[in-house]
């Protein structure tokens, strides 16, 4: 990313830290919140990464959990410090939802990130002229349209142009790479995008073709994410969104092993750049 001191990534140090110590100390989140005169809300809102926290609550919690380690409450209280503050796509409040925005926190602290999209090229990898095409029918006020365009290419610019880029796996039905969304120009353009990005080192992209057949994910898209920290995290890709990590681990470990059997069953990176090669060239613009 192009901006790993994000105030999110910080409430995710905290976050980690804290509801760690709280569990070593053996204490529930009612037990630690009555103990500093918290509502058991507050308390929640820090361990989920929702809120900052400022130096004297972290401080107060550091004494109950007995974490006295001068390095270790150096460090985290430089995280408190970086914790407050918008992140980068809160200018977009408008325009995401708050599922969403935790998500993107989410992503930004992620090392790897393995994705799924049966239908579409995904969000990540799309071009400015194939995001558009994509949302022109869903009849956005043209403030908001453009908006939503400018989230999604500087969401893609962080992810792909910065320092702390994440290893990413990105499985595409065929349908996706054949489906001319915006139109044969549009649409060249966006598999120039994809053979480009593709070629990266820590970028893999799979098409996953038609004649493989049926599978468990067949009708939806889906995002993992990888942390070296703490548990995966799921995103499944619908109007609302939804995430589950820890919470659900039957969830989470059933849609691992699809997405390793949409891997197992994909064509590799070679046999891939030449089927969407072989796309761009059916659609006979040169």
């Amino acid at each position: 990313m192009t901006d790993r001191t994000d105030p999110s990534l910080n409430r995710r140090k905290l976050r980690l830290a804290l509801r760690r110590a709280r569990e070593h100390a053996e204490l529930s989140q009612r037990e630690a919140a009555e103990r500093v005169e918290w509502s058991q809300s507050k308390l929640i809102r820090v361990e989920t990464g929702t809120v900052g926290v400022s130096v004297s609550d972290l401080r107060a919690l550091l004494g109950l959990y007995g974490v006295d380690d001068p390095e270790k409450v150096k460090a985290l209280e430089q995280a408190a410090r970086g914790s407050k503050g918008p992140s980068w796509w809160s200018g977009y409040h408008d325009v995401i939802t708050p599922q969403f925005a935790q998500y993107l926190g989410y992503e930004g602290a992620a090392d790897s990130l393995h994705t799924y999209h049966p239908i579409v090229v995904p969000g990540h990898l799309q071009t400015r002229g194939y995001a558009e095409a994509l949302l022109r029918p869903r009849d956005l006020e043209e403030s908001r349209f453009h908006r939503v365009v400018d989230l999604r290419m500087e969401r893609q610019q962080r992810m792909f142009d910065g320092s702390g880029r994440p290893a990413c796996v990105f499985v595409l039905d065929e349908a996706a790479v054949r489906r001319q969304i915006g139109g044969a120009g549009v649409f060249r353009q966006q598999l120039d995008h994809l053979l480009d990005v593709g070629s990266r080192p820590e970028v893999s992209v799979r098409v996953l073709p038609f004649d493989a057949g049926a599978h468990y994910s067949t009708l939806g898209s889906f995002v993992l994410l990888g942390f070296p920290d703490d548990d995966d995290l799921l995103y499944l890709e619908h109007v609302a969104g939804s995430m589950t990590g820890g919470e659900d681990l039957r969830l989470l470990a059933r849609y691992q092993e699809c997405f390793r059997a949409i891997t197992d069953m994909a064509l590799d990176e070679s046999r891939s750049a030449d089927l969407i090669s072989r796309a761009r060239h059916d659609l006979g613009v040169h």
